[in-house]
């Protein structure tokens, strides 16, 4: 759980997860969005595969990324049971 808490800490991966919330994207596509250069975003998305937030398959000559919503689910559990209201 501590590698999802270090990537929810950067602001661009927490937009980055946003952009994917509405839809799967390429690094292109990704890129796009941001104010930086590809190489930076890759290594944005690599820290949040590794942390299990983010999803990719390859799909011809692209990597596609998703949101792994599993992951997330599991950190809103965590935090409901601190907050005493689990299920």
């Amino acid at each position: 759980m501590a590698n999802v808490f270090r990537a929810l800490s950067d602001p661009t991966r927490r937009e980055i997860l946003k952009l994917l919330q509405k839809g799967n994207l390429n690094a292109g596509r990704i890129t796009e969005n941001f104010d930086m250069k590809a190489p930076s975003i890759t290594h944005h998305l690599h820290i949040l595969r590794n942390a299990g937030l983010v999803q990719s398959e390859k799909k011809g000559q692209q990597m596609i990324y998703s949101l792994n919503t599993t992951v997330l689910q599991d950190v809103l559990n965590w935090i409901l049971e601190l907050q005493g209201k689990s299920k």
